[in-house]
Parts: C-alpha cells; sequence; structure tokens
C-alpha cells in the first residue's frame, strides 16, 4: 500500500514549481529508491508498460500539443517524438532482464583463485532536464532507461513547449505516485532548484553553455551525470558521392523539425566536381516536398516552424549577418517573424568571419562550402570543438577510412545522417564539447546503473604469499611475480 501524499498534494501545478514541494517529493523518493535497490524485471517492466499505454492513450492529444506549441507535423509527432519512445520501450521490456543479470569476469593471473562479477544497482534517485527541440522524446526516452535501471525520477521539461510539456505532467501524475516519478513545469528558477539537490545522477539534455552549468552544479554534491549536448555538425559530399542520394537524405535530416535537431547537419562540405549537381539537386528536393515557390513553402504544411520569436530572431541574424558579409543565399531565405518562419535556405560563399560558420545553427539554414582538398576539411573541422555527429558521403573506401580515423565525433554516418540517433544498439552520445556519456537501449540502462565490482575469495587464498613479515623468499616470490606480468599475454 502507498502511503505517499497524492500527486494533487506534491505535484506542481503549471507555471514555476514551488521549491518546497519539489523537496518534499525529493525526500519521498529517497524512501522508494532505497526500496527498488532489489526490484525485480517483472516489476521495472510494469512500469514502463504503464508508461506506454499512457502515452499512447493520450496520442491524439500530442499530435494537437505539438500543432499548437510549433506547427510539428503529425507525421514528425510520429517518427520522431513517438518512434524512438516506443523504440527505447520495446528494446527495454524484451532485454532489461538480460541487462540486469550480473556479468562473471574471469581472474587475471594475479587473482587466480577468486570469482568476480558485475551487478548492476540503481543509481537512486534522478533528475532528467529535457529540451524543447524533443520535448517528448528526450523526457521519456530517458525515463525508460531510468526506469528499466530502477531509479526514481524527477522531469523538468522545456517551459518553450508549454502543451507538450503540461501534456506529459498529466500524463505522468496520472500514472506514477510522486514518490516514483514526479514532472516539475517551470523555467529558470525551477531547474535551479532542482540542481540544487543532491540527486545520485543527472540526465540533461540541451546547449554545451548549459551543460557546463548542470555539470558545475552536479560537482557540489559529486552527482554522475550525463550529458547530451550539440555542436556543429559537419557534412562532407565527396566526388565519388552518390549526389541524388545525398541531396534527398540530407534535405531531410537538415529540415526534419525545421532544423532544430542537435544532430542535424550544420554544415556541408562539398566537392568542387559536384557542388553544382548538389545544388541542383538539393533544391529540386525542397520544392518537391515543400513546394515550388517561396508562397508555396511558407503555407506547407509540412514545415515545423521555429520555436518562438526569440529564436526567430537568433536564426534569422545568423542568416543576415552571413548575407551582409557577402553569402550568396542559393534559395530560401524568406523570413516572418511573428509567424516565426524561415524557409529552407541554402547558403554558398559564407565568409570565414560569418557567426553561422562558428555559432551552432539549430534552424533551417544550410551553408554549403566548396573544398578541393579533403586533408583542409578534416583540419577545419578539427579546429572547431568536437562535434555531436559527422556526415560523409563516399564510395571511397580510403576517403572513408581517413576521414572516419582522422576526425572526432560523438557519433558519424556514412552515406546517411541523423539515423544512428534511432539506432538502439548503437552508443548515443557526445564527446567532451558535445557530450559526456552515452544514451539508448543497453547503454541508456548503463547510464543509469551502477556497475558494481564483486570480487569472492575462495580456499585458493593466494593473497596471503603477499602478507608481511617481507621475508627474503617472500621479497623473492613478490619480485617474480611481477616479472611474470611483462610475458606476453
Amino acid at each position: 500500500m502507498n502511503d505517499a501524499p497524492s500527486s494533487q498534494t506534491l505535484q506542481a501545478a503549471a507555471g514555476e514549481a514551488d521549491p518546497h514541494r519539489m523537496r518534499a517529493v525529493f525526500e519521498l523518493q529517497q524512501t522508494t529508491a532505497l526500496r527498488w535497490r532489489d526490484s525485480t524485471a517483472r516489476e521495472r517492466i510494469a512500469r514502463i508498460e504503464k508508461l506506454r499505454d499512457a502515452m499512447l492513450a493520450h496520442r491524439t492529444a500530442f499530435h494537437q500539443a505539438f500543432a499548437q506549441d510549433y506547427r510539428k507535423p503529425e507525421a514528425e509527432v510520429e517518427v520522431s517524438e513517438f518512434l524512438p519512445v516506443m523504440d527505447e520501450i520495446h528494446q527495454a521490456i524484451g532485454s532489461v532482464r538480460r541487462w540486469m543479470k550480473p556479468k562473471r569476469v574471469w581472474p587475471t593471473k594475479t587473482m587466480l583463485g577468486t570469482g568476480a562479477q558485475v551487478q548492476y544497482q540503481p543509481r537512486g534517485r534522478v533528475l532528467v532536464i529535457a529540451p524543447w527541440n524533443y520535448p517528448l522524446s528526450l523526457c521519456f526516452g530517458p525515463l525508460v532507461s531510468a526506469l528499466a535501471a530502477g531509479n526514481t525520477v524527477i522531469i523538468k521539461p522545456s517551459e518553450m513547449t508549454p502543451h507538450v510539456s503540461a501534456l506529459m505532467g498529466r500524463i505522468i501524475a496520472d500514472t506514477f505516485p510522486p514518490d516514483e516519478v514526479a514532472l516539475f513545469e517551470g523555467s529558470l528558477p525551477t531547474s535551479q532548484a532542482l540542481l540544487d539537490m543532491p540527486f545520485d545522477h543527472i540526465f540533461f539534455t540541451g546547449s554545451p553553455a548549459v551543460g557546463k552549468v548542470v555539470m558545475a552544479a552536479a560537482a557540489k554534491h559529486l552527482a554522475s551525470v550525463t550529458l547530451e549536448l550539440g555542436g556543429k555538425s559537419p557534412v562532407i559530399v565527396d566526388a565519388s558521392a552518390n549526389v541524388q542520394m545525398a541531396a534527398e537524405t540530407l534535405m531531410w535530416g537538415k529540415f526534419l523539425n525545421n532544423g532544430q535537431t542537435c544532430v542535424a547537419p550544420d554544415t556541408a562540405y562539398v566537392h568542387a566536381s559536384v557542388k553544382q549537381a548538389f545544388v541542383d539537386a538539393c533544391r529540386s528536393v525542397l520544392q518537391q516536398r515543400y513546394g515550388a515557390g517561396a508562397a508555396a513553402q511558407k503555407a506547407s504544411a509540412d514545415l515545423t516552424r521555429v520555436v518562438n520569436r526569440r529564436h526567430t530572431q537568433r536564426v534569422a541574424h545568423l542568416l543576415n549577418d552571413a548575407v551582409a558579409r557577402g553569402a550568396k543565399v542559393l534559395t530560401g531565405g524568406d523570413i516572418d517573424e511573428a509567424q516565426c518562419y524561415i524557409a529552407p535556405t541554402l547558403l554558398e560563399r559564407v565568409p570565414a568571419d560569418a557567426a553561422i560558420l562558428s555559432e551552432e545553427i539549430f534552424g533551417p539554414l544550410l551553408p554549403i562550402i566548396e573544398y578541393t582538398d579533403l586533408d583542409q576539411v578534416i583540419h577545419d573541422i578539427n579546429r572547431q570543438p568536437k562535434p555531436l555527429a559527422l556526415y560523409l558521403w563516399s564510395t571511397d573506401r580510403q576517403s572513408i577510412r581517413r576521414v572516419l580515423s582522422h576526425t572526432s565525433s560523438g557519433g558519424a554516418c556514412v552515406n546517411h545522417c541523423v539515423a544512428h540517433f534511432a539506432h538502439g544498439n548503437l552508443p548515443f552520445g557526445g564527446v567532451n564539447n558535445s557530450g559526456i556519456g552515452n544514451a539508448h537501449g543497453e547503454y541508456g540502462f548503463k547510464a543509469f546503473s551502477h556497475e558494481r565490482a564483486v570480487l569472492r575469495g575462495s580456499w585458493l587464498h593466494l593473497v596471503k604469499l603477499f602478507f608481511p613479515p617481507y621475508t627474503p623468499g617472500r621479497n623473492k616470490l613478490i619480485r617474480m611475480t611481477v616479472d611474470l606480468l611483462r610475458l606476453p599475454f
């Protein structure tokens, strides 16, 4: 029987959350977190199934909420919000028993006579801070992993998608008691109040700048973190690429969610020999998908809007700054701030000092940079902070090897883009500036788990050979043991 106060008592109302209520829920979750340390796979699966059923029961409501927040098409809600979460749920339900099972570890030469295993323990009370660009996927996706690992969860969604956040809040309040899972709406003060609490783990998705703030807050309590950040994910289209396929796929990956995607292509380096063909193909693809003229594209129901006017102004500034410095608009360029609309835009001849080449775009703008020397492109990529993703279109095996071995990024796709995010058997995460730690599938389960090393002794207790007193014979034995480790494995 659950004696916890009701959701109506402890769940914060829409708007800025009450710090006292958040603290009360946080304290309540401690008892549950301790109890859940030995929770079974069956119990964890039941919680995940409850979340799945509640989410599907509100499917139409989510379509409406996304349309209200930033005119996201129903198909994109299904593909980029429901599909990733449902895949996480499907994989967790089918695999959590295997993930939870302790892993036997073979002894090293110096540990003969012992037995060892790695046990997976829940971290405890965890905080998930989700962004606005994929508010459902990047909120409920980590929640699935946290529940699979046996944790209690407090969720802080973005205030910039209020209809989606409010709907998620109702679902959480109706599905879980607050001592298990709770969601608090609010802006910066709510986030700050939550970050002041000593969570056992924090999972944050957002910008590198805010990621540093989250990491600093976690350091005060020595809490572990998973940071899914961003960066300027580059694209290389070399002379051997299938230009048509590259254009079709990149125009999808770039303008999905109107470019508001952490792994969206940010800058395209295109070989001079195929550049015009690539541009022509991209123009054709954009016309086929969104309309042949500026008016048709603006009226398209298949283009998500920029999330709000402030972000529209930010993206518009990047475009205007580039054009003022000499960049040429190849297609698009139309802006309507009042409607939060910016047309799908391709640029060329962007000067090196333009802000668009140094700031993460997070909008429907794609600079195209012509190149002839692949090594120079690799050099330019390595001068930037390590990106979350890198995309290469090529059929030249030597070029593929060279790019993959001489660059660093959180993930990479060869002859594809963005889709690695949806591959549940791959780790998804960044490196340095683009993130810390991984998510999705078993990697998400491990992110929310403590891998506890457990060693068991036996009657063959060889470590006794190293106990004092250190007689000449014992010293000789120790030296011989150390020298044995010089031998080939």
